[in-house]
């Protein structure tokens, strides 16, 4: 018997070549498979997760339906329910509901978070009989809205400038502070001797403009790539 490889001669029990390490295969030798690895049945890590997620949501129906219920058997109305449900319903779609996906979607996720915060807002409004929703809750809830599904946009489908994004949000955030306390001035009539808003419009508005000028100065977003170890990042 002779290596297929090298042609080096063999004897008959010799199942490596001594020279070039190969495989010597014969057809009387029947060579038991060894496994390098126990054979033990796992669960996926998809299973284990819809698994969490299962549980998580059994447990976030409890605050959701049981205000509820108690409220119905107490006083056959809901009122001040209304208000701890939809908390519950707001931060389980926000932080819990998104993971029930291999990949979620932010921009799917954020208006319907700030759908249901408008929705509540409107309840509370009803419920407290204000005439507030339209002139304060519902402009300055959903340009935030607005502002924040942008930059989620922005972030998840552009490959690259991130700190163009993240320097126009500050900088929308900032010109939001101020849409803020405008609508608190009209609607509820409050009056100060200073303009509040005015600090957070002036630091966001910096910080932007420094994100942004860093992302157009090539030599300072090559600094900031090697001070905070960023790589494989289009910033």
């Amino acid at each position: 018997m002779y290596c297929i490889k090298c042609g080096a001669k063999l004897s008959d029990g010799q199942t490596v070549c001594p020279i070039c390490e190969t495989r010597v295969y014969h057809p009387d030798f029947i060579i038991a498979e060894e496994n390098t690895y126990p054979k033990i049945p796992f669960k996926s890590e998809e299973f284990n997760r819809k698994g969490l997620m299962f549980v998580l949501t059994m447990i976030f129906l409890i605050p959701f339906i049981l205000p509820i219920l108690l409220e119905l058997g107490w006083r056959s109305d809901v009122s001040w329910s209304g208000y701890a449900s939809g908390g519950t319903l707001i931060f389980y779609t926000a932080f819990i509901m998104p993971y029930w996906f291999k990949k979620p979607n932010p921009v799917i996720f954020t208006p319907v978070t700030f759908a249901l915060v408008i929705g509540l807002l409107l309840f509370i409004c009803v419920e407290t009989g204000g005439n507030w929703f339209m002139s304060f809750a519902f402009p300055v809830t959903g340009t935030l809205g607005i502002i924040v599904t942008a930059a989620a946009a922005l972030l998840y489908y552009v490959k690259k400038g991130c700190l163009y994004t993240v320097g126009g949000f500050l900088i929308a955030l900032g010109m939001w502070t101020v849409l803020l306390e405008l609508d608190i001035r009209t609607t509820f009539n409050v009056s100060t001797p200073f303009f509040w808003s005015l600090a957070p419009l002036t630091i966001l508005s910096i910080i932007g403009v420094m994100l942004i000028v860093v992302a157009v100065v090539k030599p300072l977003k090559e600094s900031l790539r090697r001070i905070f170890f960023i790589r494989n990042t289009k910033i």
